[in-house]
Order: C-alpha cells, then structure tokens, then sequence
C-alpha cells in the first residue's frame, strides 16, 4: 500500500475551524441557559433583603425600637419611628440598613393584604406635610411595611421581578414575622 498520496490525521486549519464551532455552540448554550434557567440576580436580591428584614426584626427586639420598609419600584430603604418626635425617620450611620437599588431591569412588585400597592419611583420625604396640613394624617410619611419592637411585622407579598425574561422571586412575610422566599419553580 502506498500512502504517500493521503496524508494522516487533521491540518491545523480543520482543527481551528472545529474548535471556533465547538466554541460558539458552547457559548450560545451558556448564554441560553442564563436567559431560561434560574436567574441568580434575582435570588440574590431577594435574599439579600430577606436577611436585611430579618437583622431589622432582631434590632427592634433587641433594641425596642419600630423599624419600617419602604419599598419603591427598583430599590428599598430602612426607617426608624422616633417615639419622641413621633414620626418616622432617616437611619443615619448605619450603613447595613442604607437605601439599596435593584440591578438594572429587575423591579418591585408589592401586595399587601391580596392588594397590589403602588410603588413610587423615589424615597418617601419625611417632612412632605405643609404648615397648614399639620393634622391631616393623610400627609404623613409612613414605609409601606412596618417591623414592630415585638417581632411582629406587616403581612407582605413581594414579587422581585424581571419582565423582560418573566421570571420572579417572591418573598412573603407574615404577621408573626416568618419569611418564606418562594421561586417560580416552587
């Protein structure tokens, strides 16, 4: 037998064009499985303010203080009742409970007691009242979600969501103060 005509095995030029295909495959499954399988933003979002809510109920115990939730479309902040002043206010120098905004294109979704609340786009202002509204109620600024001295909360649902994938996280807090963190796939 001559072989001398055939040459053994692969050039490097069909070797290069296998391993781009191999590549381009390989990241388009990638790809593909961070847009259809679990979105880790979101659960880290959600549990990340799971364990905030859970540190703030620990501090009210501890501390018989009244904290608040307020959440707004994309990020959420901490507040504080001062019994003395008797309104709620800003958490200075603490830097755990400091306003936090969501990763780009994830937002909030809330619900309190079956009903969807609208979210606004910016912190609350503590002093939104005007001189001539001082006892009107309706003006005071109050978080969405209260966190009580006794351990006890506000019932909440609230969905973290990305519209464009639909795909969310829901974390749903009862009065007693247990937090359920519940996925799509749940």
């Amino acid at each position: 037998m001559n072989f001398r005509g055939r040459p053994f095995g692969f050039s490097l030029i069909e070797l290069l064009v296998v391993i781009v295909i191999i590549a381009i495959v390989s990241s388009i499954a990638v790809l593909s499985l961070g847009l259809v399988g679990d979105d880790r933003e979101l659960q880290t979002a959600a549990r990340r303010l799971s364990s905030l809510v859970e540190i703030a109920q620990d501090e009210a115990v501890m501390q018989g203080r009244e904290f608040g939730l307020e959440v707004m479309v994309d990020s959420y902040r901490f507040v504080e009742f001062d019994p003395y002043a008797n309104r709620w206010g800003e958490l200075l120098g603490d830097d755990i409970f400091r306003t936090r905004t969501l990763p780009e294109d994830i937002e909030f979704e809330l619900f309190l007691e079956d009903r969807r609340i609208l979210l606004d786009n910016e912190p609350g202002d503590f002093d939104a009242r005007d001189e001539f509204a001082i006892r009107d109620l309706s003006e005071t600024y109050a978080p969405q979600i209260w966190i009580f001295s006794s351990g006890d909360m506000t019932p909440f649902e609230l969905h973290i969501l990305r519209k464009l994938a639909n795909q969310s996280v829901v974390l749903r807090g009862d009065l007693t103060g247990a937090i359920e963190f519940v996925t799509d796939n749940d």
